[in-house]
């Protein structure tokens, strides 16, 4: 069944004051633009973005070129294409990457000159965004920004230098809140040239809407419900009924396969837009890796929270001679579907219970290994980015009034949201706070920030991210270097958020992009 669904979210009124639960979302491709974008006269379309136009400096294409020298190339070819996949629990209509939900599994090994061919079978334009990865700004994959989307029948071919070892992921950015929703992402493994560990597994954790008719947009009470929790989950909770790990649900989710006492590293990954909350068996889980970047453990929790766009990799022991099982926090809906068993042929147990959920890891729990300032670095550009929604000027009737919600960075939608200009070498501060009732995890194209304080509190032990998740009322303050040229996303990874207008760019004053958004490749990111 088509994915491609008009969801809903609520307005809830308290004291007086609007506050949002649930939404509308419309997920029309340019022209037409989606309800967080203004087409009317003055109000900034998708060609009016003066941080796209031509300006004064070098073209993105033209700057950090990357050849492969002595390196080893690896070489792959990935096609989009439309695909009817069965999750196990229900067949949907799905656009992949090589046939399959995720698509093919890319592992090279650090240093590596990296090659792929991506050709586009769909009858709507795409593109790759490689999730993370550092890489020359012309190769990120963002439409109407770094390339103009790959047209049905046509291909693109990326390069760049595997440069950093890690746990990273791929997936279409042109018209993102619908593409990767319909299943076009992968897994991307760069190894260490040395392991340190003998066996490795990826999980891609995603949330689809198998049977529509389960998602009922009319459900005002339980949306009202949803959006009092305090969660930022109300929009997503109405959006999705199955939960997958690798594209299958419940028992179709293929076992791990692992011998009593041996340890694997783990790779999470949420490709969907809801958190993830994952239980493991007690004693048996380490977080090693978050978003890329070696952490130090600290803490003996069991419960993994993954957000969406997030890479968190764990040392993962089996500790018993029974079967287990990481599974979701069973007080979620739908978690039932999101079931990993972990066996061996030994085992004397077929399935086993769910463990009782302790203390919780998310991406902010461990700190980093390597950071980027060893003390809090005197900025030059400061940023303050405040997180908001609200209603927007195309209004309707009903239900459909809900089309005019907008999530907003600094008061604007994007293309209009004001930039971060930047010169090479300047060090940035953002001020991010959320000031609405949703979650927001917050993705930086092409670098790495260092949090280092949340609600005005330092970290003693600050992380290394490339995303941040922040939940409604909190701050956070991150800093970073202009240090890769070009003209980079900054943006919500809940991608219905984003295609709702919450996305910036880091703007370097000495670059211009010579793409523009819509046009004759419809461009949209």
């Amino acid at each position: 069944m088509n994915r491609k669904i008009i969801g809903s979210i609520l307005i809830a009124i308290l004291l007086g004051v609007l506050v949002f639960g649930s939404i509308l979302f419309n997920r029309s491709p340019f022209p037409g633009m989606g309800p967080g974008s203004s087409q009317s006269e003055g109000g900034g379309g998708p060609e009016s973005s003066g941080v796209l136009d031509e300006s004064e400096g070098t073209s993105i294409l033209d700057v950090n070129a990357q050849d492969p020298g002595d390196r080893p190339v690896k070489s792959f070819e990935l096609t989009a294409q439309e695909t009817e996949w069965d999750t196990g629990d229900g067949v949907v209509s799905a656009w992949t990457y090589n046939g399959t939900v995720p698509g093919e599994m890319l592992r090279v090994t650090e240093g590596d000159f990296v090659r792929i061919e991506l050709k586009n079978e769909l009858e709507v334009p795409v593109t790759i965004h490689w999730h993370g990865v550092i890489l020359p700004n012309r190769m990120d994959g963002v439409p109407g920004l770094t390339q103009d989307a790959v047209q049905p029948g046509e291909t693109f071919t990326y390069e760049y230098i595997a440069e950093d070892a890690g746990t990273y992921w791929y997936h279409s950015h042109q018209h993102s809140s619908l593409q990767v929703d319909k299943g076009l992402y992968g897994a991307l493994v760069v190894e260490e040239k040395e392991k340190e560990y003998d066996r490795d597994a990826f999980f891609l954790l995603d949330e689809w809407a198998v049977d529509v008719e389960d998602q009922d947009t009319a459900n005002m009470p339980g949306m009202m419900m949803g959006g009092m929790t305090g969660d930022g989950e109300a929009d997503t909770k109405q959006l999705y009924d199955t939960f997958t790990v690798n594209g299958r649900t419940g028992d179709a989710i293929e076992p791990l396969m692992m011998e009593n006492g041996e340890t694997m590293r783990l790779r999470f990954v949420n490709a969907g837009y809801q958190q993830h909350q994952l239980v493991f068996p007690e004693g048996s889980m380490m977080v090693i890796a978050n978003d890329g970047e070696p952490v130090e453990d600290t803490g003996n929790s069991n419960v993994l929270e993954v957000a969406p766009g997030e890479r968190i990799d764990v040392a993962f022991t089996k500790t018993s001679g029974s079967s287990q099982t990481i599974a979701h926090r069973m007080d979620v809906d739908h978690a039932e579907g999101m079931r990993i068993p972990v066996v061996s042929e030994s085992d004397t147990e077929e399935e086993a219970e769910v463990a009782e959920a302790a203390d919780v890891s998310d991406g902010i729990s461990h700190g980093s290994e390597n950071l980027l300032f060893e003390a809090p670095p005197e900025p030059d550009v400061t940023y303050d980015m405040d997180l908001d929604m609200g209603m927007g000027g195309n209004m309707g009737e009903g239900m459909n009034m809900l089309e005019g919600m907008e999530f907003l960075i600094n008061g604007e939608t994007f293309p209009d949201t004001p930039p971060i200009e930047v010169e090479p070498g300047d060090i940035v501060r953002v001020n991010i706070t959320n000031n609405g009732r949703m979650n927001h995890p917050m993705h930086l194209h092409g670098h790495r920030f260092q949090v280092q304080s949340k609600d005005g509190e330092p970290f003693d032990q600050p992380i290394v991210k490339d995303l941040i998740h922040v939940k409604p009322g909190e701050s956070y303050t991150i800093y970073f270097e202009a240090d890769n040229s070009g003209e980079w996303l900054f943006h919500c990874h809940d991608n219905n958020h984003a295609g709702q207008g919450m996305m910036t760019i880091v703007d370097y004053q000495n670059t211009h992009s010579p793409f523009e958004l819509g046009g004759e490749h419809e461009n949209n990111p």
